[in-house]
């Protein structure tokens, strides 16, 4: 073999050498210089330490070694506060846990301007939980919840902003007020349950009383009503008959009513005690009866 034949030969093996370590170093680096950013994601690019503007979405080249990434969320996400005690403006200790929604609006602020935003906020929003606790009663943060949130979220927001993070809600999740508070409560959530029951029971009685006294009203109506109807026929019943009598009596003449007279004499005379006086008027009664009776045997000659 000859000394070019040699040289052809280690040529050609220094660079497959090169070629392979080329192929390697670029096995290394294409994955670090391809960035691929989703749409809600963002790269604050640092170059040699200095930053120099934000890259996303879609596809980023960068240069390895030299250029530096940091990756940030803009969605919105949730920051849990554990239980913190504050003390409220009447000296009465309350323990709360709430949660913090938050949303990046500036990438570059939120890398530059805060190193570690979930303990930073963590530590803002206890601070600002006892000043907000701090000037109120213990009755009204129990009770003005809403408006408890309204001021945190407003109080965090203003810390936040120059981090270039808004938050956008705080949620109180529980409140634990002392023992001795807690009783005390109890007893007068059970007080005001007796206090409803017993209210809830008279009115009951009150409802049924006015029922059963609007019942008997309406029957003494009815009964007076139907009493009255009654009483009205009657005196109808009895104004017809007086008025039939009256004009059969106007039909009637002497001799028929004479004939009623003595048959009312006849009925008076059945009974054994019966005693008849004889009126001064029996001789003008007796009179029609006579020509009656005259005018009878007349007629039949």
């Amino acid at each position: 073999m000859t000394t070019r034949s040699l040289f052809v030969i280690g040529v050609s093996t220094g660079m497959w050498v090169v070629l392979a370590i080329i192929l390697f170093v670029l096995i290394l680096v294409l994955p670090n210089a391809i960035k691929i950013v989703r749409e809600y994601q963002r790269l604050v690019l640092f170059r040699l330490g200095r930053a120099v503007g934000i890259k996303g979405p879609g596809l980023v080249l960068i240069i390895p070694v030299i250029d530096r990434v940091t990756w940030v969320d803009l969605r919105e996400l949730y920051l849990e506060i554990p239980h913190q005690t504050a003390i409220t403006e009447d000296n009465a200790p309350i323990s709360i846990d709430f949660i913090i929604f938050y949303k990046v609006v500036d990438a570059a602020m939120s890398v530059l301007q805060v190193q570690n935003f979930a303990g930073a906020a963590q530590n803002i929003a206890a601070t600002t939980l006892r000043s907000v606790v701090g000037d109120m009663s213990l009755d009204d943060v129990l009770s003005k919840r809403e408006e408890m949130n309204t001021v945190l979220r407003t109080k965090l927001d203003e810390v936040t902003e120059r981090w270039g993070v808004k938050v956008t809600n705080v949620e109180i999740k529980e409140l634990t007020p002392p023992r001795d508070v807690q009783e005390a409560m109890n007893r007068q959530l059970t007080a005001e349950r007796t206090r409803r029951a017993v209210v809830t029971e008279a009115e009951g009685k009150k409802a049924s009383q006015i029922l059963v006294a609007d019942g008997a009203k309406q029957a003494a109506i009815l009964e007076a009503e139907g009493a009255r109807q009654s009483a009205i026929l009657r005196a109808e019943g009895f104004a017809l008959a007086i008025s039939t009598i009256n004009a059969q009596a106007m039909t009637a003449d002497a001799k028929t009513m004479t004939l009623q007279y003595f048959d009312a004499l006849k009925q008076l005379g059945a009974s054994p005690s019966t005693k008849f006086i004889i009126p001064t008027e029996f001789t003008n009664l007796a009179a029609p009866i006579s020509a009656l009776v005259a005018a009878r045997d007349g007629e039949k000659k």
